[in-house]
C-alpha cells in the first residue's frame, strides 16, 4: 500500500506520548474492529462492551458506521471505491485513537477483505484486533429495525451489503462471535477474557454484564 501525505506538513511529535496516556489510563490502547453484515450485532455488541470497560475504569470510544458518516464521511456514497476510501480515512483514525491511549471500539460493516488489510496496515498488526461477528443472513433480516434489507430486496437501495454487494468473511479473525447463538453477555465475555489475555488491560471478569 502507497501512503499519500499532504504536501508541506511534518509531523508534530507531542511531549505527552502514547505511552505516557496509556500509564495514565493503566491499559494499552488498541482498537477493536468489529465487521459482519448489517442486523449481524456490531453496534449492539460494541457498545456493550463498551459499557462494560467503562465501568472498570477504561478510556473507551465508539466509532460507529453511521455516525462517521454523518460528518467526516458524509460526502462518500456506497460504491466499491467509496467504500474503501470510507475504511481508509477510518483506518486512519483509527491510528490517531491509538495514539491517544484509548481503546477504540469500531462497529463498520467494512465488508472487502482488503479494505480490512489496509486498516490493520494503518493501524498496526499489534493494536489492530479484528472481531468478526458471524450472523447468517436470514437472522440479520429478521433484525432488520431500520428496514433496510426490505427495500434491498425491493430495489430501493442499491450496492447494499449482502443482497447486491458482496461480503467477504475473515479467514482468520482475531476474534470470532457467533452472534446467531451467543448472548450478548457471553460475547462481551468472550472480548474481555480476550484483552486479559493479550495484556491490554486486566479486567475483573467475575463483574455482571449489564
Amino acid at each position: 500500500m502507497n501512503q499519500k501525505h499532504s504536501s508541506n506538513t511534518v509531523w508534530h511529535h507531542a511531549t505527552v506520548t502514547r505511552v505516557r496516556r496509556e500509564r495514565l489510563n493503566h491499559h494499552q490502547s488498541a482498537v477493536l474492529w468489529f465487521t459482519g453484515l448489517s442486523g449481524s450485532g456490531k453496534s449492539t455488541l460494541a457498545h456493550a462492551l463498551e459499557e462494560y470497560l467503562h465501568q472498570q475504569q477504561c478510556r473507551t470510544f465508539v466509532l460507529d458506521g453511521d455516525n462517521v458518516r454523518h460528518g467526516l464521511c458524509a460526502d462518500l456514497g456506497f460504491s466499491i471505491e467509496d467504500r474503501s476510501e470510507n475504511m481508509r480515512r477510518l483506518g486512519e483514525l483509527g491510528k490517531l485513537f491509538v495514539e491517544s491511549g484509548n481503546i477504540t471500539l469500531t462497529a463498520f460493516i467494512s465488508p472487502l477483505k482488503a479494505d480490512r488489510a489496509q486498516a490493520r496496515q494503518l493501524i498496526g498488526e499489534r493494536d489492530f484486533i479484528e472481531i468478526f461477528c458471524d450472523c447468517s443472513l436470514n437472522t440479520c433480516e429478521k433484525r432488520d429495525v431500520k428496514g433496510l434489507y426490505k427495500k434491498a430486496r425491493a430495489g430501493e437501495i442499491k450496492q447494499f451489503t449482502g443482497i447486491s454487494s458482496p461480503y467477504e468473511q475473515p479467514d482468520n479473525p482475531d476474534i470470532l462471535i457467533d452472534t446467531d447463538k451467543q448472548s450478548l453477555e457471553e460475547s462481551v465475555r468472550i472480548i474481555a477474557k480476550y484483552l486479559n489475555q493479550r495484556g491490554i488491560c486486566q479486567l475483573d471478569l467475575t463483574q455482571t454484564v449489564d
